[in-house]
């Protein structure tokens, strides 16, 4: 059964933040809300929790995994960004938006697309987020939370709450959240595709 924390959305109360922290630390799944809808998220070393996200959200190997970062030096620290690439999500970020770029050795290729070597990476705007990645010290291994069948990420943690109850270790409540995916861009060829449309302007990247 999951455990549900209900943390208030413009102050998260740190000893509850550290609570989902510790429980990512002992390798546990939990179901947390972003500037864009609910997430999926585990600790990059924890090998179940990637394969744990695919068997709930009904996907493949070639899934693109998203490494959720707390600020810009963390995310260069994962992906090669050319100097282009750097102004655009520098100027876009934090925001909701994805991207998609080539990895650095670093990150585990069981994370990366089999073919591309590219992994996806993002800074929401989204305060509890920011202190959950402050307090963890590391990237957050996450996918949106959007079920088999259905087109938009889940917003209601109680809803997830009951629909996830025995498939998530921890659900977080913080407020309202946007029903709306982020925006995917992918410049893993040095120039940027849009391939998703969402609540970030895609036009910028056009």
């Amino acid at each position: 059964m999951a455990r549900f924390v209900d943390i208030h959305p413009d102050n998260p109360q740190p000893r509850l933040v550290q609570q989902v922290v510790d429980a990512l630390l002992d390798d546990q799944l939990i179901a947390y809300p972003t500037d864009s809808g609910y997430a999926l998220g585990s600790r990059i070393g924890n090998r179940a929790g990637r394969d744990r996200i695919l068997r709930i959200r009904g996907l493949d190997d070639r899934h693109h995994f998203t490494l959720v970062c707390k600020d810009f030096s963390q995310l260069g620290q994962l992906v090669h960004v050319n100097n282009a690439a750097f102004r655009a999500i520098r100027s876009a970020t934090p925001g909701p938006y994805t991207f998609i770029l080539p990895a650095m050795p670093e990150v585990p290729k069981r994370l990366l697309h089999p073919k591309k070597k590219t992994v996806g990476v993002r800074i929401p705007d989204h305060r509890f987020v920011q202190q959950l990645l402050e307090a963890l010290g590391e990237p957050l291994l996450s996918s949106s939370l959007i079920l088999p069948g259905e087109s938009e990420p889940r917003t209601m943690g109680w809803e997830i709450k009951e629909d996830l109850d025995h498939e998530v270790d921890v659900v977080v409540e913080a407020g309202e959240t946007p029903a709306e995916s982020t925006t995917v861009v992918d410049w893993s060829s040095g120039e940027p595709e849009v391939i998703r449309r969402g609540a970030g302007d895609p036009d910028r990247f056009a």
